[in-house]
């Protein structure tokens, strides 16, 4: 069974690879811009049977039979506000593999994002009222822009689902820059120096490392891509977090406690381009994928973090 695999060399997308492999998956179609060497140990020690530049895969598409599509791939840098590479790589993209999956049957599943529920006025429900969302940053406006899309089509894969990530962290995402999670960037300033750095509050309602999130490990956000894969059979947008949010300090002292060091922070000021578009509380609810079937238990915050850190 053939599996295409978009942003296979990212963070997320190496992490998928390696797991359908951990399940004798390996007739896998890589697809990712591969021209960046910092990604190309993401994929060392993996199986797969074909790797295909982004830039050129949609006008390969045809001449592949494919029987399952996890479309990870995206730009997801949210400091980015050049929309057009955004129309781009995610939304017409994204049109064209829908397109391609509809005409051929072939099941569907993205990545969608919890930036689209923008400051949260609306509430973070995947069964409320999607079309109504407004993203904070050009980044989460593509990915509302796709999921709207997708809601309107009269033509569909055969089945389909959208999944809006939320804070994922885990191993292979150390290439990401500014964008890696703030538990990797604690650990590279923890074993650096001591202390850890984190954003000021810039809103009343928060004391300063009271920002409120729901991080997801990535072994997490595996099982429910899994589930998915596995149970073809309630197509729609659904949240991908853990239903129960945690404050910056909370994953502070946990990475402190997970290295064994008494914990130092300090608190900056929050940079000003992301300033007035900074998400100060989400958290996902998780009741529509409960009620879909999925019966796991998500790893509570500090063994996911002591687990990541240590190993």
């Amino acid at each position: 069974m053939a599996i295409l695999v978009t942003g296979a060399a990212g963070f997320i997308g190496s992490c998928l690879v390696s797991f359908l492999n951990e399940r004798g998956l390996t007739d896998l179609i890589l697809v990712d811009d591969f021209n960046r060497p910092e990604k190309s140990k993401n994929l060392e020690g993996k199986l797969f049977s074909a790797k295909i530049d982004r830039s050129i895969f949609l006008h390969d598409l045809p001449r592949h039979t494919i029987d399952f599509v996890f479309h990870i791939g995206a730009r997801t840098d949210t400091t980015e506000f050049d929309v057009s590479i955004f129309d781009e790589l995610n939304i017409r993209y994204s049109q064209a593999l829908w397109k391609h999956c509809t005409s051929n049957n072939i099941p569907f599943l993205y990545a969608s994002s919890a930036a689209t529920y923008g400051g949260s006025e609306e509430g973070f429900d995947d069964d409320g009222a999607i079309h109504d969302l407004k993203p904070l940053n050009p980044y989460g406006q593509s990915k509302q822009d796709f999921d709207v899309w997708a809601l309107a089509q009269e033509h569909t894969p055969p089945f389909w689902v959208g999944l809006k990530f939320f804070n994922v962290f885990g191993p292979n995402e150390y290439h990401k820059g500014r964008m890696a999670s703030v538990v990797m960037h604690a650990f590279n300033q923890i074993a650096l120096n001591g202390t850890l750095k984190l954003f000021q509050s810039h809103n009343p309602k928060y004391d300063h490392g009271q920002q409120i999130r729901d991080f997801i490990y990535v072994k997490d956000l595996l099982n429910l891509m899994w589930f998915w894969y596995q149970n073809q059979t309630c197509s729609g947008i659904y949240n991908a977090g853990t239903g129960t949010a945690r404050t910056f300090n909370d994953l502070a002292n946990a990475i402190f406690l997970a290295l064994d060091k008494e914990p130092k922070i300090n608190y900056i000021p929050t940079p000003i381009d992301i300033r007035d578009k900074y998400q100060y509380f989400t958290e996902a609810k998780m009741t529509k994928t409960r009620n879909a079937g999925y019966k796991s238990e998500f790893y509570q915050l500090e063994d996911a973090v002591a687990e990541y850190v240590q190993n």
